[in-house]
């Protein structure tokens, strides 16, 4: 890569020590320093140092993820580390030795002032197997640089839940965009490392847009390879979706929310996070990409809602040396592609037969390209294995006909007054980003929150593996499914209480 003279690019933060009120005491901050330098970016690697706070014996192990939250694949990024160095205070070399792929020793913990090592970026190194999704990994380039927390950063044994302060120098004609937040002199905060892993950093010659949507604030940040997109097109085409989401929700439960879209050479997809979400796509003129990317974007930014407001305590307290998977990845996603969809429809910005099509497209492709046979549970149990991944992107097929179903259910059994989207809403309220409920017992809160025959639907298309009744469900609102052809469409001579049921599924958003 050629390098030009930039200004040096730093994230730092420090350990200071401060005496306690009227106790006489030194209490320490416990805040983790982060020093990356895109200055010197020779290579395509980043250069990072690390100011710890006090650390003992227990914390002798630097810890680099093998996955993240969300990604469903092994990551092992330590594969994309070298020089791993570790000093004392007088900047004295300390030993360190590399236990297994992500994880470092330090040998004398208690004596490190400074950490330092460089890492790849993810998307130009070539890997042998277990190839990063582009959205879930890094680039550098000389106009831009894409950080995502688990490919950069790493954690001390016993410290994953300290706070990081990050300071960001970078060349003047640059822009960055993240959802962390920003101190007054500059320098970004993350609560956590998950925190720094939930907030990807989109750094370069970006546009930007916003808007506030019912009193949520919305950043739209682009970068664009030879300036095709701007932020202000793709603002302009997902106001009526963000209006809509919020309608759909009864408000949006984030008090605000950033998009980074990254345009260049390939399309990969996107990825989710609390308070933000990541596209990367092949550069085409917006006209073109519009109606695939509102789709997405949709899907991303109903995630505010699952899982960020309603996650089990294994999503909360991520395992990011043995990844330990949740029994409710039909919520995270098949629920969440299916409210994107049904988002859309309720508001108008999606035909119905658009919205058939759709459903028929998921069956297709649920029959076809995977195995249809295995359950949503056996699918999340197994999707950081080999085979359990090639079958993860079925929770967005048939994950999301699940939620269909259940939805149709809920409704026929509430006679129209509780669907799904209710259902989620009222679990949003009672949990929200710092209560986690219980991934073992979920499936029966669910049941007694509504009723007893949804544990029966739980046990026969979620747990195990029954064939979806497409038929005899989409038949209750006056819509028949041909097995054959795999196609829906409405029954002319609908019953009343076809019709009646129907009206409450569309349930137009105002």
């Amino acid at each position: 890569m050629k390098m030009k003279h930039f200004l040096k690019l730093t994230l730092v933060a420090c350990v200071l020590v401060f005496q306690s009120c009227g106790s006489g005491k030194t209490k320490e901050v416990v805040d983790v320093n982060f020093n990356v330098n895109l200055l010197d970016r020779s290579n395509d690697t980043y250069k990072v140092e690390v100011v710890p706070p006090t650390l003992k014996a227990e914390n002798n192990i630097f810890q680099f993820a093998s996955t993240a939250p969300g990604t469903y694949q092994v990551m092992d990024i330590g594969r994309y580390v070298s020089n791993f160095k570790a000093f004392d205070k007088d900047g004295n070399a300390l030993t360190t030795n590399k236990v297994s792929t992500n994880q470092y020793e330090l040998t004398s913990p208690e004596k490190i002032a400074k950490i330092s090592y460089e890492i790849a970026e993810t998307w130009d190194t070539p890997v042998t197997e277990n190839k990063i999704y582009l959205m879930c990994g890094t680039s550098i380039e000389d106009d831009h640089t894409l950080i995502n927390g688990q490919a950069v950063f790493g954690y001390f044994k016993g410290k994953q839940a300290n706070p990081l302060k990050i300071k960001i120098d970078y060349p003047n004609e640059w822009s960055i965009g993240t959802a962390l937040e920003k101190t007054a002199d500059g320098i970004y905060t993350a609560n956590d490392y998950d925190h720094v892993v939930d907030s990807p950093i989109l750094i370069g010659n970006l546009t930007k847009a916003s808007m506030d949507v019912q009193g949520t604030t919305v950043d739209i940040f682009t970068y664009s390879k030879k300036g095709l997109i701007k932020s202000e097109q793709v603002l302009e085409s997902m106001k009526n979706m963000l209006l809509s989401a919020s309608s759909f929700l009864g408000g949006l439960p984030v008090d605000r929310y950033t998009f980074l879209f990254h345009f260049e050479d390939v399309t990969n997809g996107a990825w989710e996070h609390s308070y933000s979400s990541e596209y990367v796509y092949k550069e085409d003129t917006w006209e073109n990409l519009e109606k695939a990317i509102l789709e997405v974007a949709a899907h991303e930014f109903f995630h505010v809602v699952t899982p960020l407001n309603i996650h089990s305590e294994i999503v909360d307290q991520f395992n990011f040396i043995t990844p330990v998977p949740s029994n409710h990845l039909w919520l995270y996603e098949g629920t969440t592609e299916w409210a994107s969809h049904m988002m859309l429809l309720r508001s108008g910005l999606k035909s119905f037969d658009d919205y058939l099509k759709t459903l028929q497209r998921k069956v297709l492709i649920n029959t076809k390209y995977y195995n249809p046979n295995i359950s949503l549970t056996e699918l999340a149990q197994t999707s950081y294995t080999p085979e359990g991944h090639k079958q993860y992107g079925n929770i967005y097929m048939k994950g999301a006909l699940v939620a269909g179903l259940l939805d149709i259910k809920l409704l026929e059994l509430s006679n129209g007054e509780r669907g799904l989207k209710d259902v989620v809403n009222e679990f949003a309220k009672k949990y929200g980003p710092s209560k986690p409920f219980e991934d073992a017992t979920f499936f029966d809160e669910f049941t007694e929150a509504t009723y007893p025959e949804i544990r029966t639907f739980f046990n026969d298309y979620v747990i195990n593996s029954k064939t979806l009744p497409l038929k005899a469900y989409y038949n209750k609102i006056g819509i028949d499914f041909d097995e054959a052809t795999a196609t829906f469409s409405t029954i002319d001579n609908a019953s009343e209480a076809q019709l009646a049921l129907r009206k409450k599924w569309m349930q137009p958003i105002d």
